[in-house]
């Protein structure tokens, strides 16, 4: 898979923010983009910049059934299927404790389960092409977590276990996969695409700040979409594609500074670590 040679992209989520940037990113590129949303009519902007190469349709990623349709959809209209990007997904802010079960399961089912169906829906094609890139959107609160994001964080650190695993799996057939890890972009994440869970007096200096952040962030990101696109198709294009790509100085820096910790506690308590082997007998 090079970039000069036409693709097909498959995108969630793409009504707005990182999606719509990723489609509009690969339609300048010439390729042929499907994209998907809950409401299809979102999508209409999009697919009238290029009728011929854009496929809409609606996708709620949450049940399996649609996945599987549209991945078929996708490759009886183009033959194939060269990039999945999973975006589909949202926030959640709350303390463990002021977030209910059924909303863990909701984001989890958005997030991580929604993404796991379209891998499946579309690796048959990708390996039996023996080429393809699969592209999981995670953020950095996949790599670490802030009081009030628990939630969250843990729908994009299984996605980035499954990832991991994945990329090993799908290597032999040719096929690629990319982790993304943004900071603040400005989409609408910190909008309508975050929700709040009931707040509890005891969680308002930890989850509280937090809260009051992600209300204030939206609109003041640093980071632009558009961008992040284009960094996600170069890194696409190379022949080292990372694993993960940080993306936004603040990723990178709380990606970086969470690793220096990781392995400053790993040197601190090594000695304790090693020292639980079975004593053998002298």
């Amino acid at each position: 898979m090079t970039a000069s040679t036409a693709q097909t992209w498959f995108i969630t989520g793409a009504s707005s923010g990182f999606g719509r940037a990723f489609a509009l990113q690969a339609l300048s590129a010439g390729h042929n983009v499907v994209v998907t949303a809950r409401d299809p009519a979102r999508l209409a902007a999009l697919s009238a910049q290029a009728p011929g190469r854009v496929l809409a349709l609606a996708l709620d990623v949450d049940q399996a059934g649609q996945v599987e349709a549209a991945a078929q959809a996708a490759l009886s209209r183009f033959g194939r299927i060269d990039v999945l990007i999973n975006n589909a997904g949202y926030g959640l802010v709350g303390a463990v404790e002021e977030t209910p079960d059924q909303e863990l399961r909701a984001v989890m089912d958005t997030n991580f389960f929604g993404a796991a169906a379209m891998i499946r829906a579309v690796l048959p094609a990708m390996r039996a092409q023996r080429s393809g890139a699969i592209v999981n959107i995670s953020s950095m609160g996949g790599q670490l977590s802030f009081a009030g994001f628990g939630a969250y964080s843990a729908s994009k650190f299984a996605l980035e276990g499954l990832s991991e695993a994945l990329a090993q799996e799908v290597a032999p057939f040719g096929i690629k996969v990319l982790i993304v890890e943004p900071g603040a972009f400005r989409t609408d994440f910190a909008g309508g695409a975050l929700r709040h869970m009931p707040e509890l007096e005891a969680y308002r200096d930890t989850s509280g700040n937090t809260r009051a952040f992600a209300h204030g962030m939206h609109g003041t990101q640093e980071g632009d979409p558009a961008k992040a696109a284009a960094a996600v198709a170069r890194a696409l294009a190379d022949a080292r594609t990372p694993l993960r790509l940080q993306l936004g100085g603040d990723a990178v820096d709380a990606v970086r500074t969470h690793a220096e910790q990781l392995l400053s506690d790993l040197r601190e308590w090594e000695p304790l670590a090693r020292d639980t082997r079975v004593s053998l007998p002298a």
